[in-house]
């Protein structure tokens, strides 16, 4: 597939905002390898190839297992995923998928459990921000770098 616009090139200002909001969101309580799970799953969700592909290899580098990244679209079905990472897949999930059914009281007091109100604040910012990242990828047709 081509390439549409690039927003890089076409609208600096609002992909330097973008990238420095990435900057303040890095900056979370999450481990790397927490943070890698959110940008995998909402981009698997959002069938994002360049962000998979990107976010796959950062969290193989990061110390993640293949087979955690192969099961990921699975996690609710197996235990090699922790709780905590559970409460962080489910509310990845909701907010990515928020148009079905909103975030569920369940899955935020799930969050709850392992993490204060500015984790979860961050944890939330991390998957819009990878959800916006994953539209403009999509809908430009990023392609995928080696």
């Amino acid at each position: 597939m081509e390439q549409r616009v690039n927003i890089e090139q076409t609208l600096p200002d609002a992909w330097k905002a973008m990238y420095g909001l990435s900057v303040v969101v890095s900056k979370s309580a999450l481990t790397p390898i927490q943070k890698h799970l959110v940008m995998v799953r909402a981009s698997q969700i959002n069938s994002c190839a360049f962000c998979i592909n990107m976010h796959t290899k950062e969290a193989l580098k990061m110390g993640e297992t293949a087979q955690r990244l192969f099961l990921l679209s699975a996690w609710k079905e197996i235990d090699i995923f922790t709780a905590e990472e559970k409460a962080i897949l489910a509310l990845t999930e909701e907010v990515t998928l928020i148009h079905q059914h909103g975030v569920s009281d369940e899955t935020y007091r799930q969050a709850e459990k392992f993490f204060d109100a500015q984790t979860i604040g961050g944890i939330i910012m991390s998957i819009v921000l990878m959800n916006a990242w994953n539209r403009m990828a999509v809908s430009t047709r990023l392609p995928i770098g080696e």
